[in-house]
């Protein structure tokens, strides 16, 4: 039952977030695009979004590390490494470049699609053969230690 309401919540949580992002514009490339235009027509909205979500995730990061298992039970997996490593930095830039020249990032072209965006569900697609590409490489890596 726990596993089946963590589904569903997940689901909600999931559900929330689109909203979100519809509700704040950020599945306008254009909105993007132009944050990033500093020279330019610089729409600063995006800091107050990114703000805001950097305060939620905190929040969050702080309940959960007085917390010693999920909310729904289970083991709590919390990322350790703070190490900057090759693949981390080569991986930020292509997401940077990504971003920057289709005005998406991976939650507002998922939620842009169930709109019909037609660049949206092309970024998407070259965003999971990007991902698969990785996994190729990387698998095919040979492992040091």
């Amino acid at each position: 039952m726990k596993k089946h309401f963590s589904l569903i919540s997940q689901y909600f949580i999931g559900v929330l977030f689109g909203f979100g992002l519809l509700i704040s514009g950020m599945t306008n490339p254009t909105k993007i695009l132009n944050f990033l235009d500093i020279t330019g027509s610089w729409d600063p909205s995006l800091l107050f979004v990114m703000g805001g979500a950097v305060c939620v995730g905190l929040a969050g990061f702080y309940l959960l590390s007085k917390r010693s298992q999920a909310f729904f039970g289970g083991a709590l997996h919390i990322p350790t490494r703070r190490d900057i490593t090759k693949p981390l930095v080569i991986g930020s830039l292509i997401f940077g470049a990504g971003w920057g020249l289709a005005g998406f990032c991976p939650g507002p072209a998922i939620v842009s699609i169930g709109s019909g965006q037609a660049k949206a569900f092309g970024f998407v697609i070259a965003m999971l053969i990007g991902m698969w590409m990785c996994q190729q490489f990387l698998s095919n890596r040979p492992k040091t230690s």
